[in-house]
């Protein structure tokens, strides 16, 4: 078994459509930490879904749902810090507005 740390969705902005933004490509990965700040000059929200292979994201794998960040804020996501996707799961977010948001994940891979 290998362990890997990695950068699993370098710094990026969030869009306003919903947007797959990593998968676990022959890996299982564990989320370490997930950041995103507001650096627009009004108030934004982001939605992180957690999907597995056979499925697309939806309220059933919603797992932060609209996080209003207040403009300049950021916030560090305790509710996704060690969640695993298994081989083919991935990670989708959505924004209320697009170059709003500015995301970066990182995590382990392991395979």
């Amino acid at each position: 078994m290998t362990v890997t740390a990695k950068n699993l969705v370098p710094a990026k902005f969030v869009a306003d459509t919903q947007t797959t933004q990593y998968t676990a490509s022959n890996v299982t990965t564990i989320i370490d930490k997930f950041t995103a700040t507001n650096i627009s000059a009004s108030t934004a929200t982001i939605s992180v879904n957690l999907v597995t292979q056979t499925y697309t994201p939806s309220d059933s794998n919603l797992i932060v749902k609209a996080k209003s960040l207040t403009a300049g804020e950021t916030y560090i996501f305790p509710e996704l810090v060690g969640h695993i996707l298994p081989t083919g799961g991935f990670i989708s977010t959505i924004a209320s507005a697009a170059s709003a948001i500015n995301m970066r994940v990182s995590g382990r891979e392991v395979s």
